[in-house]
């Protein structure tokens, strides 16, 4: 299950990081926004899997 949430984490994380880039090619702040907030929240839920596992 552990490693389940990781992959779906650094799918996020990729996700997240592609719309950071076609909103800056697109020059749209919402989808920036977005796609950070996903980003900050799949970092989180990273650390709280690392941190659980010790």
């Amino acid at each position: 299950m552990r490693y389940v949430l990781a992959v779906v984490a650094l799918l996020a994380v990729a996700v997240g990081v592609a719309g950071i880039v076609y909103g800056e090619a697109d020059d749209s702040p919402g989808l920036q926004l977005l796609a950070g907030l996903l980003v900050i929240g799949a970092v989180a839920i990273g650390v709280r899997i690392v941190r659980r596992s010790r």
